[in-house]
Parts: C-alpha cells; structure tokens; sequence
C-alpha cells in the first residue's frame, strides 16, 4: 500500500488559484466601447477641470475668457448702486447711463444735486475702490428735469408756456 504523504494547506491554496486562473482565462471577456476623447488622468490634491467647481470660479473663468470684464464692471455701478454710494444717497438718487467713463446721475431734487457735485470726489472714490478706477472716471450730476409745455398741436416756436391767446 502506498500511503500519499498529507496535503499541506499552501498546495490546497495553491491549487485553487491555478484553477481560478484557468476558469478566467477561459472565459470570454466583455468588450468595452472607449468614449472618445483624452484619457482619464488623476490630478492630485487639488481640483481637475473636470472635477465640480464652485459657481462663482466658473462665472469668473466665463468672464475672463469671452472678455467680458468692462461689460460687468459696467453692471456691478448699477446693480449694486445703493451698496456703493450708501442707502441715503441711493434714496436720492439714480444713475442713468455710463458712456465713456462718464457716469451720469439724476436727482430728485436740485437740493440733491448740488450736494452730489459736493459728494463727486467722495463718490468717485468709492467707485473705483469697490469697482475699479478705469470704470468711472467723471460723475455728473443732473437735477430733476421740469415739465414740458411743448405739448398738443397748437404750441409755436418762440411763445412761452400757455401762451395760446394772441
């Protein structure tokens, strides 16, 4: 009778693996389709272009890139004209148009807008601290503009207001 020695563990384990690498390699192995483009990369610590980023990093990214910078600049003197100038003044006051530096500004009152013409340097610094200097560079100031009597078919060139009876 010839006795087999017994199987150790390390050759039961061994054969189990060569088994499961046959049964493997034996098997058929699903295609996978490869989306077009460049290839994955991992990008470390810090955030991959393809990773999510915060709203206003996008935003920015967007402005730089179409050059945009002058067009919101322009938008944050009116947007957030009461946060600039201050509540009290904004109370006041509007700003009308913005060309070529020069920001034009309407009060509701002529009192207003003489203390505005006072407030100009004021003003103007706040602007180009909280915006930028090349925005605004002049501030005028207008005051309310009085009613017309230019109105109807009967008005003429030249006669003063309700003047109608000559």
């Amino acid at each position: 009778m010839s006795a087999d020695p017994p199987a150790r563990p390390s050759d039961i384990a061994r054969a189990a693996l060569e088994a499961a690498r046959a049964a493997s390699a034996a098997r058929p192995r699903p295609t996978r389709r490869r989306i077009a483009g460049p290839r994955r990369t991992w990008t470390g610590a810090r955030p991959g272009d393809d990773d999510p980023q915060p709203l206003g990093r996008l935003v920015d990214s967007l402005v730089t890139a179409q050059d945009w910078s002058t067009h919101t600049k322009v938008g944050a003197v009116f947007g957030r004209w009461s946060a600039l100038v201050g509540p009290d003044i904004a109370a006041h006051c509007t700003p009308q148009t913005l060309t070529e530096g020069e920001l034009l500004v309407v009060a509701e009152s002529t009192a207003w807008a003489t203390q505005l013409r006072l407030l100009a340097p004021t003003i103007l610094g706040r602007l180009r601290a909280q915006v930028g200097g090349d925005v605004v560079t002049r501030l005028r100031v207008v005051g309310p503009t009085a009613p017309s009597w230019k109105k109807g078919p009967r008005s003429v060139r030249g006669r003063g207001p309700r003047d109608t009876y000559g």
